[in-house]
């Protein structure tokens, strides 16, 4: 049996298959595209997913939307009654797309798959969301955990899940939400929306949570973990363009000027070229008060997460936990569910915001609404396209690269770790792209973690972006706890999919201070089980140096998506300051 879900019209587009119940392929929209968090319809994630199955349309025996159109349409439509008329505005935009597109999803599908109308399903938003981390997790029965900005109503749920049932006891409802307090201040803080708020949580080291006591005058959080937030400070129920109002600046001050350069004192020594001058100290505190506003942010809002955590574990005693949503994304307040709450295991699938929702949506159809047992455990994040020999081959013959085809593969990791250990930074490319935010060693950007200029040379010669924000290590997994803080958990599976913070041993801060963020990083456990020709590298790597560690990042540039063909891989290594490009068996050196 066949099942495709479906996640569209908001931010992440996006399609999965699963046959049997066991995931086929998955992937997001902007892959294909090239739009970052492109949320139209997912003609060609679609495409992809049937094609890497093997069937067509009409093949399908069902196909389901992550979400129920018409309730969210009953809460805009609510929403903009009872705010009228600060919400005219927002009705008169939204109404553009909502009657000629997002209420009409059943037509669409029907007409893009072929598949009978009577086969097209809709799932809840936060119940594909559950679904999405429970049916994939290793657990028998967990308490499940689900938090965004907004899906139909709800903004955050609890619930269980036992064998092939999941449901869903309690939930939040809009406007009251993490999601959107976070992004309030994300928009606040000179970032954009949906895209901003992992910067938000790079700048928080930097500062201290001065201003909690302001924020805590914003939300009140109730002994059971619930929350209420004071909408005389937010705009985001009624306005497109803004998200917080003038009593939100009366408390905090004028939004920061997102042209300014980020310069601390704290990291005094990456400021950018041209800062240290008559201004510079000026700059300095400029930014400490908005880095401090960002750590004051990030602590409320991990304390909303483990006072919800506890609860989730008070209602159903379990001490295995699920999440899933956009919040479920925030790293360093899934540490410290680890470290804080009675919480013993953990897992957060690697797409774990709304592009999940296409997983999640076929997954309940499975197992929950045909009652299927048979489950499957999500262990890594390759579902995406691959390509081969020839493939690469073809993309290359448009170009004129020093390019060199070496089949041995032995000889391949060893002229690729020449040139880590010349300090090149080199674009891994490597089987099939990878599902959810993170890259994770097939679609990456490497360098030598031991110099410490590494990070600001890949920051601004390569991604072309902010100098604060940090790059995260990727170790083998059999090494890891020598170089990390790693809670101990039987799984690990948080930490293979890069979703936790953790400690660097003091011991080895010295020998990795590329991807040393204030004492922290953000580590990916690399099993060769599952990444073997990464593994590999990495042992490679670590036996000639003595550290088993490199610098990962992103394959793209700044304001793209990673990249997934051949063709982008080679655009952004045209575009970019990489040294090197390894993709397949196929070597590209800008010069050697």
């Amino acid at each position: 049996m066949y099942i495709l879900g479906i996640s569209c019209f908001f931010h992440d587009a996006s399609a999965a298959i699963i046959k049997d119940g066991v995931l086929v392929a998955a992937a997001e929209e902007e892959r294909f595209t090239r739009v970052k968090h492109d949320p139209s319809f997912p003609n060609n994630a679609i495409a992809f997913c049937l094609e890497y199955a093997g069937i067509e349309g009409p093949d399908l025996d069902y196909v389901v939307f992550f979400e129920k159109p018409f309730i969210k349409f009953e809460r805009l439509v609510t929403t903009a009654v009872a705010g009228f008329p600060l919400t005219y505005r927002m009705w008169a935009q939204s109404m553009r797309t909502w009657l000629f597109d997002k209420l009409w999803i059943r037509s669409q599908l029907e007409n893009v798959t072929g598949v009978d109308r009577k086969r097209i399903l809709f799932s809840e938003h936060h119940m594909s969301h559950a679904a999405s981390a429970y049916y994939c997790s290793p657990f028998d029965n967990a308490a499940v955990l689900t938090f965004d900005g907004v899906g139909e109503w709800a903004t955050t749920t609890i619930g269980e899940g036992k064998g092939t049932t999941l449901k869903i006891s309690r939930e939040m409802r809009f406007p009251h939400s993490i999601g959107l307090l976070y992004s309030a201040f994300t928009a606040f803080l000179g970032f954009e929306v949906n895209e901003g708020e992992y910067k938000v949580m790079g700048m928080a080291p930097y500062g201290t949570p001065r201003y909690t006591d302001k924020i805590w005058q914003m939300v009140h959080q109730e002994p059971d973990g619930s929350f209420w937030i004071d909408q005389q400070y937010f705009s985001f129920h009624h306005s497109t363009t803004k998200s917080f109002t003038t009593k939100f600046t009366d408390l905090f001050g004028e939004p920061r000027d997102p042209s300014t350069p980020f310069i601390t004192q704290d990291m005094s020594s990456h400021s950018p070229s041209g800062t240290e001058s008559s201004n510079h100290n000026d700059l300095i505190e400029y930014n400490q008060y908005y880095a401090d506003v960002a750590a004051s942010i990030q602590f409320v809002t991990e304390e909303l997460v483990l006072s919800l955590v506890k609860e989730a574990h008070r209602q159903t005693g379990q001490t295995k936990l699920c999440m899933a949503g956009g919040v479920a994304l925030n790293a360093v307040a899934n540490s410290r569910i680890l470290r804080e709450t009675p919480i013993e295991q953990l897992y957060i699938q690697p797409s774990a915001g709304d592009g999940g929702g296409a997983l999640g949506a076929a997954l309940y159809t499975w197992n929950s609404v045909l009652g299927n047992e048979n489950r499957f455990v999500m262990n890594h994040a390759y579902w995406g396209n691959e390509y081969s020999s020839e493939n690469i081959s073809e993309a290359l013959s448009q170009h004129n690269y020093n390019t060199s085809e070496i089949d041995d593969e032995n000889r391949l990791m060893d002229m690729t770790v020449d040139r880590l250990l010349d300090g090149k930074v080199v674009g891994w490319f490597n089987g099939r792209f990878e599902w959810g935010p993170r890259a994770l060693g097939n679609r990456s950007i490497l360098a030598d973690p031991r110099g410490r200029q590494m990070k600001d040379i890949v920051n601004t010669k390569v991604k072309f972006r902010e100098p604060f924000r940090p790059f995260a290590p990727s170790v083998l997994a059999e090494k890891a706890s020598s170089y990390f803080d790693i809670p101990d958990q039987e799984i690990g599976m948080v930490e293979r999919f890069m979703l936790t913070v953790s400690p660097i041993q003091n011991s080895q801060r010295e020998a990795i201070p590329a991807v040393d963020h204030m004492g922290t990083a953000r580590p990916q456990t690399v099993h060769r089980d599952t990444n073997p020709r990464f593994h590999e590298l990495i042992r490679k790597f670590g036996d000639t140096t003595g550290t088993p560690v490199l610098l990962n990042t992103s394959l793209n540039v700044r304001g793209e998506p990673i990249v997934s063909t051949p063709e982008s891989a080679l655009n952004t290594f045209e575009s970019s300051g990489l040294d090197t490009l390894v993709m397949g068996n196929f070597m590209i050196d800008r010069e050697h």
